[in-house]
């Protein structure tokens, strides 16, 4: 069982813009929201108003999109002062980003690009990991990518990486079941061997989403409900882990909130189905 059950803030969704008025009038009936970090950089406004009013009722967790923690270069300074002072101001109950690269040479790539998974790689990224959560004052969470290409230098698994990233850093771990689909799908490895070889004790957090199949690959797009496939790997992943805090994601032609609800209670409901709870 997990050494963090006590992190356990229930079941969730991504906030997102067609919901903000429901959330200002009403608030949202999910146990917590995950709000990306950097649409609320601007300090004030609507969606501050929103996050705020939803702090009031319920933990929120942030989750960044452009921290580029294996970039070559690091985070800038002024984004990491925008990021803290967000921090200060919500008191999230964590703060979370991919393991990735975004940027090169001053760049942005616009997209979460996979690590070379070398050791060198590892060091490099352990490393920004440290400087970054001592500007934070909190451990880092961070989530594993889709992936679409893999590097000839690589010499471990994924997984392997990711644990031993965590471990180093005293980092935690975001575990993206959708992505573990995708990339298992696009190389052809076992989903449930990646899921049982990292450290139950390092998640925190899940992501439930969905995919689309467009025949030479599976692509990440979070568009339309969560999958059967990702429901199955989810429930292998409570009877692996225990219970962990999940994040439904609709990304794409976001729905209805009674149809985005609908998937937070059947993650509910799935993960009481297999601890066996009423």
């Amino acid at each position: 069982m997990r050494a963090h059950d006590g992190d356990h803030l229930g079941h969730g969704v991504g906030l997102r813009v067609p919901h903000f008025d429901r959330a200002l009038r009403s608030g949202l009936d999910v146990d917590l929201v995950e709000a990306v970090s950097e649409n609320f950089f601007g300090g004030g406004g609507r969606p501050m108003a929103v996050l705020e009013r939803l702090r009031r009722d319920m933990p929120v967790v942030l989750h960044g999109v452009s921290l580029g923690i294996g970039s070559p270069e690091p985070p800038a300074p002024s984004y990491l002062a925008r990021l803290r002072a967000l921090v200060d101001r919500i008191e999230p109950a964590w703060v979370s980003d991919h393991l990735c690269w975004t940027s090169l040479g001053g760049h942005q790539a616009h997209d979460l690009l996979p690590l070379p998974l070398t050791e060198e790689a590892l060091v490099h990224v352990v490393d920004r990991i440290a400087r970054v959560q001592d500007v934070l004052g909190r451990p880092l969470v961070l989530e594993n990518v889709s992936s679409y290409v893999a590097y000839a230098a690589s010499t471990m698994p994924e997984w392997e990486f990711l644990a031993e990233v965590v471990q180093r850093a005293d980092a935690r771990i975001l575990l993206d079941v959708n992505n573990v689909i995708v990339s298992a799908a696009n190389f052809e490895l076992d989903p449930r061997a990646y899921v049982d070889a990292l450290p139950s004790d390092r998640i925190v957090q899940l992501h439930l989403a969905n995919h689309s199949d467009r025949g030479t690959h599976r692509f990440d797009d979070h568009r339309g409900e969560v999958p059967e496939a990702v429901w199955d790997l989810y429930r292998h992943v409570v009877r692996r882990h225990g219970a962990i805090t999940t994040i439904v994601e609709w990304d794409e032609d976001v729905p209805a909130w009674d149809v985005l609800r609908a998937q937070q209670r059947r993650a509910a409901a799935e993960e009481a189905a297999v601890r066996g709870v009423a």
